[in-house]
C-alpha cells in the first residue's frame, strides 16, 4: 500500500495555501490526502470532509455554528483531526502530516500529530515557531518553520517557505523508503546536561561497549520528558538518570521544569534503572534580565549570554530529597540511588561556583529519611564526573540488565 502525505488545516481560510503545497508535493510523485478542519463552507471539500471530523471530534458543524464560540470549535476540530489521523495510522495509509497556520491552525495541527508514532515525519509551517515551541511539539519529533510572514495567500514570500516545506517533506517521504539495515539494539536511555557531560559521556560508552544503544536526552523539561514518554512507549528497556536537575527547576520556577511524572516511568514500567543527582545544584533562567526580583540576593553563575544558573539552597535540596525519595518509592522494580558526596556537578565541587556540601547534606539526608528499603543507595566519596562514578553507574545498570534477562529466560 502506498503511505501518503496527510495535510490538515481549514479549507475556508487556507484553501489556495494547502491545494498550493498539495500540488507540489504531487508534482513530486506523491499521493496526498486533504483533511478539512474549516467549520465553515469552502469550495474545496477535501478528501475527509469537515462534517467528519468535527463528528469525529464529538460534535457536528451545526452544533459548532450555532455556538459561534471559535475556542470550542478549534477543540473539537483539533481532536477530530487526531482521531481521524490515529485512524489512518492504523490502516497504514500515512506516509508524512502537514500542517500550517497561526495559532488555531498550529494548535489543529499538532494536535493532530500527537499520537503520529516517531519516525513518520511531521511538519508544522507557523507564524509562531519562532517562539516557545514546546505546546507544540511536546515529546514528539515534530519540525516548525517559521512562516516569516502571516499565512495569508500565496505570495512571492509565502510561496517560497511553503515550496521548501512541500520539498522537504516529499524527500523525507521518499527517504524513508531507502532501505539501510541498522543493526538493532537494546536501547537504554540517559540524561545529561552541560555540567554533567564527562559522566554521561564515560557511562555511555562503557554501555555501547556492552551492546546497548544509548538515548542521550538533553535535561531541558522537554527532554526529560521525551525520555518518560518513551519508556512508557516500550522503546527504551533500561535508564541511568545521572541528570535529574529538571526536578530543581520545577521547584523552584526554572525555565526547565519538566512534567509532573518525571522520574517515574521507568518505575511504573519496571525497566532496570539507576539514577542520581546530576545538576540538582541549580535552577536555570534565561538572560540575567529574566531571573524573578525576588531572586536577586541569590548566588549565580552565568553560564552563557542567554543562560543564568542559580544556586539552590539548603532548604531547597532538603525538599528536592524528599522527592525523589517519593517518587523513586512508587518504583515497581529494583532501584539503584548513586550520590556522589564530593558534588553533582562540574560547578559543585571543591573550588567551583556552586560547592556546597551544606547542600549536598541536606538533599542526601532527606533522601535517606524518606527512601524505602528496596531502593538500594550508593555513597561515593568522589564526585559526579569522576570517572569512578561512571563506572559504577554503567556496572549497577548492566548488572541489573543481565538479571532481567535472566528471570525472562525463565518465564
Amino acid at each position: 500500500m502506498s503511505k501518503k502525505i496527510v495535510l490538515v488545516g481549514s479549507l475556508d481560510t487556507k484553501e489556495k495555501e494547502f491545494l498550493y503545497v498539495k500540488g507540489i508535493i504531487e508534482e513530486n510523485g506523491l499521493e496526498t490526502i486533504l483533511v478539512n478542519t474549516a467549520v465553515y463552507p469552502s469550495f474545496t471539500e477535501g478528501d475527509v470532509s469537515n462534517e467528519e471530523v468535527a463528528k469525529a471530534g464529538g460534535s457536528s458543524l451545526e452544533e459548532l455554528r450555532e455556538k459561534n464560540d471559535r475556542g470550542t470549535a478549534v477543540t473539537v476540530m483539533a481532536n477530530g483531526a487526531r482521531n481521524v489521523i490515529n485512524r489512518l495510522v492504523e490502516e497504514g495509509k500515512v506516509g508524512a502530516v502537514f500542517g500550517m497556520g497561526g495559532t488555531a491552525g498550529t494548535t489543529v495541527g499538532a494536535t493532530a500529530m500527537k499520537d503520529v508514532p516517531i519516525g513518520i515525519p511531521k511538519l508544522l509551517v507557523s507564524t509562531v515557531a519562532s517562539g516557545n515551541t514546546r505546546p507544540y511539539v511536546g515529546e514528539k519529533d515534530v519540525m516548525m518553520l517559521y512562516s516569516i510572514v502571516d499565512i495569508a495567500g500565496i505570495n512571492r514570500l509565502s510561496s517560497l517557505i511553503l515550496k521548501n516545506a512541500a520539498n522537504a517533506l516529499s524527500g523525507m517521504v521518499k527517504g524513508n523508503r531507502i532501505s539501510i539495515e541498522v543493526e538493532e539494539k537494546p536501547m537504554i536511555g540517559a540524561t545529561m546536561f552541560g555540567v554533567t557531560t564527562p559522566c554521561v559521556n564515560q557511562t555511555r560508552e562503557i554501555l555501547e561497549q556492552s551492546g546497548y544503544d544509548v538515548l542521550v536526552f538533553h535535561a531541558t523539561g522537554a527532554g526529560g520528558d521525551s525520555m518518560e514518554a518513551l519508556i512508557k512507549e516500550g522503546f527504551i528497556k533500561g535508564v541511568v538518570d545521572i541528570t535529574t536537575t529538571e526536578l530543581a527547576d520545577g521547584l523552584v520556577g526554572g525555565i526547565f521544569k519538566s512534567g509532573e511524572s518525571r522520574l517515574e516511568a521507568a518505575g511504573l514500567v519496571g525497566i532496570p534503572q539507576v539514577v542520581s543527582v546530576g545538576a540538582l545544584d541549580m535552577v536555570n533562567f534565561g538572560p540575567p534580565e529574566t531571573v524573578p526580583e525576588q531572586f536577586k540576593d541569590r548566588k549565580f553563575y552565568q553560564h552563557n549570554s542567554t543562560t543564568t544558573l542559580m544556586r539552590t539552597t539548603v532548604e531547597e535540596n532538603r525538599k528536592l530529597g524528599e522527592i525523589i525519595a517519593q517518587k523513586l518509592n512508587k518504583s515497581t522494580s529494583p532501584v539503584v540511588l548513586v550520590l556522589p558526596k564530593g558534588g553533582i556537578s562540574l560547578l559543585d565541587r571543591a573550588g567551583q561556583p556552586f560547592d556546597g556540601p551544606e547542600e549536598r547534606d541536606a538533599l542526601y539526608y532527606a533522601i535517606k529519611e524518606n527512601i524505602q528499603e528496596h531502593v538500594t543507595l550508593i555513597e561515593v566519596e568522589e564526585d559526579i564526573n569522576d570517572p569512578s562514578v561512571s563506572k559504577l553507574i554503567a556496572s549497577k545498570l548492566l548488572e541489573q540488565m543481565a538479571a532481567k534477562k535472566g528471570d525472562a529466560t525463565h518465564v
